[in-house]
């Protein structure tokens, strides 16, 4: 890394717990939700450009085709938005590494966003506050401001009133990408015509609990999407990846967020590397295991060149 650029790795985010409401008048679903960053990253690096610019590469797994390169990506909103709210006229060059999934339900596009933001304010020494990089954040995304914070969280509002959380566990998970995204909308609109009604507090004192203490055989049963039925019902095939996982030797399978990823909860990193290698036995191949949690968006530096 120059002295000239900056890089910013955000984590990946999963929901632990997630309760979903029905649409309020703004057509935003009211959420309670327990974050939790793991570690599969995207970094982004910034520059001082004459005018801005977005470029991408990604792990040979992920297929990136359909993230935009313009304007619309919401790293480039980020970096708008910041300089818009400082007042001042700047442009960066902004290259995104990827290492999460496109459309996986692990919001990896707030996770750039998030980096992005982090990355300018360092690069041009704006020194914006920490209420101000959140509420900039809040309005780009709903999962944006949690990947500024990291570690674990509640999400309340529409997911972007983030509250960090006492967690003492060291949590592993499988995690297992599909070939196939879905898209976030259609899974809440999948939700909406399946009219589910069981919208609560995500952060029952079992799970507050389970997480005070580290305890994954108690927290496996406190595991809950409430999007999964709509996700299953747009993509039948999934339920098959959940099977296999438990099959597998996995304590829970999880969908992540909205989909298609599926999660494998794991006792230890030895366990989920003995349910890695259930899945590997059963044809997955795009398959990792994570620990949990990680921080939020931090600067990192490379040895040698990028």
């Amino acid at each position: 890394m120059s002295s000239s650029s900056v890089t910013v790795r955000a984590a990946a985010k999963i929901n632990v717990a997630l309760k979903v409401g029905p649409p309020r008048p703004d057509g935003f679903h009211p959420l309670s939700t327990i974050y939790q960053a793991i570690g599969l990253y995207d970094d982004v690096t910034v520059a001082d450009a004459p005018h801005w610019s977005l470029s991408l590469d990604a792990h040979h797994r992920i297929d990136a085709s359909e993230v935009p390169l313009d304007d619309t990506n919401i790293a480039m909103r980020a970096g708008v938005a910041l300089v818009a709210h400082h007042g001042v006229e700047r442009c960066a060059s902004v290259h995104i590494n990827k290492g999460i999934p496109v459309a996986g339900g692990l919001a990896g596009g707030s996770a750039d966003a998030a980096a992005t933001l982090v990355a300018l304010d360092r690069l041009w020494d704006l020194n914006t506050s920490d209420e101000d990089l959140l509420a900039i954040a809040a309005d780009l995304g709903s999962d944006v401001p949690f990947a500024l914070v990291g570690g674990t969280a509640l999400g309340t509002g529409r997911g972007e009133l983030v509250t960090p959380l006492s967690d003492a566990g060291s949590w592993w998970w499988v995690v297992v990408e599909s070939d196939i995204g879905l898209s976030t909308p259609q899974v809440y609109r999948e939700f909406d015509r399946l009219d589910v009604d069981n919208y609560e507090d995500a952060l029952s004192a079992g799970v507050r609990d389970a997480l005070g203490a580290g305890d994954p055989m108690a927290l496996c049963d406190l595991l809950v999407n409430d999007l999964t039925d709509a996700a299953l019902s747009l993509r039948p095939d999934l339920a098959q990846v959940r099977d296999d996982g438990l099959a597998s030797g996995a304590l829970a399978a999880l969908l992540s967020g909205s989909g298609p990823t599926y999660l494998l909860f794991c006792a230890d990193a030895e366990h989920a590397k003995n349910v890695m290698r259930g899945m590997a036995a059963r044809g997955y191949e795009r398959v990792s295991a994570c620990a949990a949690p990680v921080a939020g968006a931090h600067v990192v530096t490379y040895d040698g060149d990028l």
